[in-house]
């Protein structure tokens, strides 16, 4: 399934030039599909929202049970354990406690002459998260749930929709309903795929318009949010999830075989990357893998995305290793080495970072308080996990004092002059002349 290469080698060579250089546009195969999709939904609004989901997911569903009831709250909350709620809270708290830290403050400079200037921090008036049905509500994406929902709530957004497929009954898995009541989301719509961001985006009858649009989806729901970036915010275009492992001779095998198969299981184009300087831990790594893989409910997945996208390369230095995990700029990476925190300065480019061998990017996923949104296809590079600024925007404050403007009126008129633009530098000549 997996051979061991040397990173230097020709093979290793063109290994490592195709992750460098995997970003991929969004399937052009469903491009016009997406855009026939959100034109219906702009305008026919409901009609083409209902049309579509009766098609799709739920045949008999009603336009009105389109939003979840509250009835329907009340019994998912009958219908899960109390184990899922002592989760529940627990990992509610972690995502809590750590996107707290995120908030940013206003700020104001001030100076002698009566200038003041600064930023003034506020949120956007409402968020739509959009969370994937996972194969037909029986595997419900809670954690998607909690990692949107709560920065939304932390940045002061007023206005939190919800917005997930229903299944062949019309429902919405219980564990969904109560993770979203639980942060405080009481509107919630039956409603998935590119149909589900176009009445986000462009507002229906029943589903509200929103400023930011977040949550992960499958092709056609990471192309509507592309067609509708600009019209409002969303997150990132998310590509297959990935992971790349850095490894030394103190690395153990079967804890690499673990998380590479982590990764593998998400898609068939997952991708599980290892670079270890220990030829050893990586023949062991190949021998855990095959061992592992026949454990897994999802091993024909995993098995495709090892094949695929999988790659073991042997160096010789762990600042080889480093440089080559800074141009992949990985989605997730983790290091297995002897003192990680010694090496964690020299990272530059990685969604998140995961250090020690007890450090699983499952914790990340799930329970650590880290977002789990993250850049992928080396998008690291320039751009950082979902968090509260997600949700936040910025106004400049500017304010001057008589004083203050005569102080800057020469700096200014002689920039509008330069650029010509006479009317610019004219006012501030009125203003200094005393309205003369």
């Amino acid at each position: 399934m997996l051979e061991v290469t040397d990173a230097a080698s020709k093979k290793g060579q063109q290994r490592l030039a195709q992750l460098n250089n995997r970003f991929v546009e969004a399937d052009s195969g469903c491009r016009q599909s997406v855009a026939e999709i959100l034109e219906r939904v702009r305008t026919q609004g409901d009609v083409a929202v209902l049309n579509y989901t009766n098609q799709f997911d739920a045949p008999e569903l009603d336009i009105a049970d389109l939003q979840v009831s509250e009835v329907e709250f009340e019994q998912a909350r009958a219908l899960v354990d109390t184990q899922f709620i002592e989760t529940l809270h627990f990992t509610i708290d972690r995502i809590r406690t750590f996107h707290e830290r995120e908030m940013e403050d206003s700020w104001m400079l001030t100076r002698e002459d009566g200038t003041i200037t600064g930023r003034l921090v506020r949120p956007v008036d409402s968020a739509g998260l959009y969370v994937p049905g996972g194969q037909g509500g029986s595997t419900p994406l809670v954690s998607s749930v909690l990692m949107n929902g709560i920065p939304a709530a932390i940045a002061g957004v007023g206005h939190r929709v919800m917005v997930t497929p229903p299944d062949r009954q019309g429902a919405v898995n219980p564990a969904l309903l109560v993770a979203a009541r639980e942060i405080g989301i009481t509107e919630v719509y039956k409603a998935g795929s590119a149909w589900a961001i176009g009445a986000l985006a462009y507002g229906t009858e029943s589903i509200p318009r929103v400023d930011v649009i977040v949550g992960p989806g499958n092709q056609y729901v990471a192309e509507a949010k592309r067609q509708v970036m600009g019209r409002v915010r969303i997150d990132m275009i998310a590509g297959p999830s990935e992971v790349l492992i850095v490894a030394d001779d103190s690395a153990t095998p079967a804890y690499i075989a673990a998380d590479m198969l982590a990764q593998a299981e998400h898609d068939e184009q997952a991708t599980a990357i290892l670079v270890t300087t220990s030829e050893d831990v990586a023949a062991k790594v190949c021998e855990q893998i095959e061992q592992q893989l026949a454990q897994l409910s999802r091993a024909d997945i995993a098995k495709k995305a090892l094949d695929d996208y999988g790659a073991i390369l042997v160096v010789d230095s762990l600042e080889k290793a480093i440089t080559m995990a800074n141009r992949i700029a990985s989605e997730h990476l983790e290091l297995q080495i002897t003192d990680p925190w010694a090496w964690l300065p020299h990272i530059r480019h990685a969604g998140a970072i995961f250090l020690g061998s007890y450090t699983p990017e499952a914790a990340g996923d799930y329970v650590a308080g880290p977002n789990h949104v993250l850049p992928t296809m080396g998008t690291a590079r320039i751009s950082s996990a979902l968090g509260v600024e997600t949700f936040l925007k910025k106004s400049s404050v500017i304010s001057y004092s008589k004083r203050a403007l005569c102080n800057d009126a020469d700096h200014i008129q002689r920039l509008a002059n330069l650029e010509g633009l006479t009317a610019h530098g004219n006012s501030v000549a009125v203003r200094v002349r005393g309205g003369e």
